[in-house]
């Protein structure tokens, strides 16, 4: 019996995964897709963004499942397994889009023959049952390079691919641009000289080919690749940190990522005005730059409530509003979640609040001068965005 095929769909933060993933599961030929999808925070909200069609089954994570890999995708794909077992589902193959800062050895290990050791029945079912058939990893032009510059996972994302696409490339519309596309590229075949490179945007370009059966070979990749896995399985076994985690990995599911690297969540029920919560995400990404490094969320429009707006930033950038026609469930609060790089989550929600309730000039100094400290930026230039 031939194995499911498993496609890891990775990229680092904003490289574009659910839009990508979108365009695949739009084409009736992957209407048998089980789609597993991986957050990094509290509030499951990726799912929302994902359109899934009358025969694919979402299955969404909360935590990082490079952090928690043991239980999050043996225990998914054993369920996706005894579901279809049971004639309730049909599939036949899965992708799992993971968190923007997954590290891919501890998924590459778990979905290879060899990798982790089977620990249990349920593995033991995985591993009969399913196979890693290639990794997908996203670049995203307008911040690859500062990403793989400042982020070690990034790097590792492009290493395991089997398959590179660039993404954004509509967006390099001078000589100046295509020639960093260029370095970029450069850059990757560095990184990884096995993976053929893609472009997103380029004439013929087909997302279903990424997703198609095929062998996936780490010994193909290089020695870098082979000395992570091997380096993940010591940690594993030295640590306890997979199937059964330990009191402390527990505690601490994003140690992988450093201590600096934090998520948090902001949830609002009443409708918002466009024009307040344009002032607040603009003075977020001017006073905190790259260290912002993924805001992603759900918008309760105050002059549409029938049309949230969906949003998205990544470090430096605050991408154009996407406006949906009909809210993807029953919730409707505004739901943002931020990923950042050592900064504290209080000063945020007190600017949101602040920018959004039209707080009094000395309330709105107060709060600047809290906000500086934290972005380490002038409280003055922030007084005098906040009160316009």
């Amino acid at each position: 019996m031939d194995k499911t095929p498993v496609f890891v769909l990775i990229g680092f933060l904003g490289a574009g995964k659910s839009t990508l993933l979108n365009r695949v599961l739009a084409d009736p030929a992957f209407c048998d897709t089980a789609v597993i999808i991986n957050e990094f925070g509290d509030i499951a909200l990726d799912h929302d963004l994902v359109r899934v069609g009358k025969t694919q089954v979402a299955r969404t994570t909360t935590g990082c499942l490079c952090c928690t890999v043991g239980s999050d995708i043996c225990s998914t794909l054993h369920e996706l397994h005894v579901l279809a077992s049971a004639g309730e589902i049909a599939f036949g193959r899965v992708i799992i889009e993971t968190t923007g800062l997954a590290d891919p050895a501890p998924l590459v290990n778990q979905l290879i023959p060899g990798g982790a050791p089977a620990l249990g029945l349920r593995d033991h079912l995985v591993a009969r049952n399913f196979e890693l058939a290639g990794v997908v990893t996203l670049v995203d032009i307008v911040t690859g390079e500062l990403s793989i510059e400042n982020h070690f996972e990034a790097a590792k994302q492009i290493a395991f691919a089997d398959r590179i696409v660039l993404t954004k490339t509509d967006l390099a519309r001078d000589p100046a641009s295509v020639r960093d596309i260029d370095s970029l590229k450069a850059r990757l075949a560095g990184l990884n000289a096995a993976a053929p490179i893609g472009d997103v945007h380029q004439a013929g370009f087909d997302p279903a080919a990424l997703f198609q059966r095929r062998v996936y070979a780490p010994s193909s990749l290089g020695d870098d690749v082979i000395g992570w896995l091997a380096l993940d399985e010591a940690v594993r076994g030295d640590s306890g940190h997979g199937s059964e985690p330990t009191q402390e990995s527990a505690a601490s599911p994003f140690a992988r990522h450093g201590a600096r690297i934090r998520t948090f969540t902001i949830t609002r029920t009443d409708p918002i005005a466009r024009e307040a919560f344009g002032k607040f995400l603009s003075l977020l990404s001017m006073s905190a730059g790259p260290r912002l490094l993924r805001v992603k969320g759900l918008v309760h429009d105050q002059d549409e409530p029938d049309r949230p707006r969906v949003i998205h930033v990544v470090q430096h950038a605050v991408y154009p509003l996407t406006i949906l026609n009909a809210w993807p469930s029953e919730d409707r609060r505004t739901r943002l979640v931020f990923i950042a790089d050592g900064i504290d989550p209080e000063p945020v929600r007190q600017l949101f609040e602040a920018s959004l309730d039209g707080k009094a000039p000395r309330a709105v100094g107060t709060l600047a001068a809290i906000v500086a400290e934290t972005f380490k930026s002038g409280a003055t230039q922030l007084a005098r965005a906040l009160t316009g």
